[in-house]
């Protein structure tokens, strides 16, 4: 079945059916979502979600955009939700030089306790990068070394992404995978190995076509395994198998395949 790797169902896009819209996944196909976190009030509405959901997991930590908003005892208290069995990473953490929110030091900083935390609890780690590819790098390379996790919504070169993979992460593919323009993408997507290959939405947003635009959510990832598989040139029953066991060994390893 579907495993979409990122999502953000706390969002309030969803407010007016997401109970319904969730209780009809099953139905669609999708047998496991992680819901990840962007802020310090997300970080405990997703771990309080996975409870709600037997076929959601949680993932907790501060998308840099927000890291402006922790310090040392707002921390301590994100800490705390690792104490539950269904948080099963850390993210979404990273550097966003798009927006610039918040100064590169501080998301730097914050990075690398975030990071630390991943290592602490033994947990891989969901990783954001916009516009900042060669300091994400550089930054994994020294800090992240030995973890494991995911590359979340890939947008650099293919060369780059076969740097990640040899160092033992991910690619998330999402639904730019299916814009006419996402050429870099594409390439990745045909360079890399399967097996290396997560699938993500990012729900609420980047639906993939034919439904650009409008609200995202995890049973439209069968149109980025459809992509996928036609960039590989194999079935997208065979993307779909073998990307939930990509992210069921990396996120549920102690569960049964």
């Amino acid at each position: 079945m579907i495993f979409d790797t990122h999502a953000h169902y706390d969002d309030e896009q969803f407010n007016n059916d997401r109970d319904t819209l969730l209780q009809s996944m099953a139905d669609n196909g999708v047998g496991t979502i992680v819901n990840a976190s962007v802020t310090l009030r997300s970080c405990e509405q997703v771990a309080r979600m996975a409870e709600d959901y037997p076929f959601m997991y949680a993932a907790v930590g501060v998308h840099p955009d927000n890291v402006g908003e922790l310090d040392d005892e707002s921390f301590a208290r994100m800490k705390e939700l690792f104490k539950r069995d269904k948080v099963i990473a850390v993210g979404e953490i990273g550097l966003d030089y798009y927006w610039d929110n918040v100064s590169h030091d501080i998301q730097k900083k914050w990075f690398i306790r975030q990071l630390a935390l991943a290592r602490e609890q033994n947990l891989p780690v969901l990783i954001h990068s916009r516009e900042a590819a060669a300091d994400t790098m550089d930054m994994i390379r020294e800090y992240a070394s030995g973890l494991k996790g995911i590359i979340h919504c890939y947008s650099y070169s293919r060369e780059m992404a076969l740097d990640y993979v040899n160092m033992g992460f991910h690619i998330g593919v999402g639904g730019v995978v299916t814009f006419k323009n996402a050429r870099k993408l594409k390439e990745t997507v045909e360079a890399i190995p399967l097996t290396s290959i997560v699938l993500e939405t990012d729900c609420p947003y980047l639906a993939p076509e034919p439904y650009r635009g409008k609200r995202n959510n995890s049973a439209y990832i069968s149109y980025i395994a459809a992509e996928i598989a036609r960039l590989k040139r194999i079935t997208c029953e065979e993307v779909i198998a073998q990307t939930e066991v990509n992210a069921k060994n990396l996120l549920l390893p102690d569960s049964p395949l």
